[in-house]
């Protein structure tokens, strides 16, 4: 079987992207929130509150999570484009799943939270040049990492939890 926590498998940084790879990139980061919401279409508030696996989080939880992410993702981006190698905070997302907003906001909140904030962010990634992809920040946790490195990561990450969803759904026969 499968390793549940990685249904589309682990990230791995690319290599050198052409302005091809990064369209897919683009493409797949935009489908993230219109996939999300089709992983739980329909699903009771018992199945929102089911763990998508054995200790991790609760559906509504991994819902909560995309936005805190590509909030982070969204902003990084930002002042990666605008500063010179900037360093970025990481942020506790175990934690930030354990608050309040992420076990007691219905869960469409996020879903049209992830809408707006991609309107934004694509906006920025479409009107990229190739030197753009270039630019890099450092991140305490994974070093020096290039906005290509970044890309990719962010267009893994929705398919990554979005997947953690649907393959749940085909476990339980939802």
């Amino acid at each position: 079987m499968t390793d549940p926590r990685y249904p589309v498998g682990r990230f791995a940084r690319p290599g050198e992207l052409s302005m091809d790879d990064r369209k897919v990139l683009i493409d797949q980061i935009a489908a993230a929130p219109a996939a999300l919401r089709g992983a739980v279409a329909g699903l009771s508030a018992a199945q929102l509150g089911t763990r998508y696996r054995e200790g991790g989080w609760t559906v509504q939880q991994v819902v909560h999570h995309l936005p805190d992410s590509h909030m982070n993702a969204y902003t990084r981006f930002k002042k990666a484009l605008t500063e010179d190698n900037p360093t970025i905070n990481p942020f506790m997302e175990d934690k930030w799943a354990e608050l309040s907003d992420s076990r007691e906001v219905p869960h469409e909140v996020s879903l049209t939270l992830l809408d707006s904030l991609h309107t934004r962010w694509l906006s920025i990634l479409r009107a990229m040049k190739a030197s753009d992809f270039a630019r890099t920040l450092f991140h305490p946790e994974h070093g020096q990492m290039r906005l290509d490195d970044m890309l990719a990561l962010y267009s893994w990450h929705g398919r990554h939890h979005v997947a953690q969803i649907t393959s749940l759904r085909e476990r339980e026969g939802w």
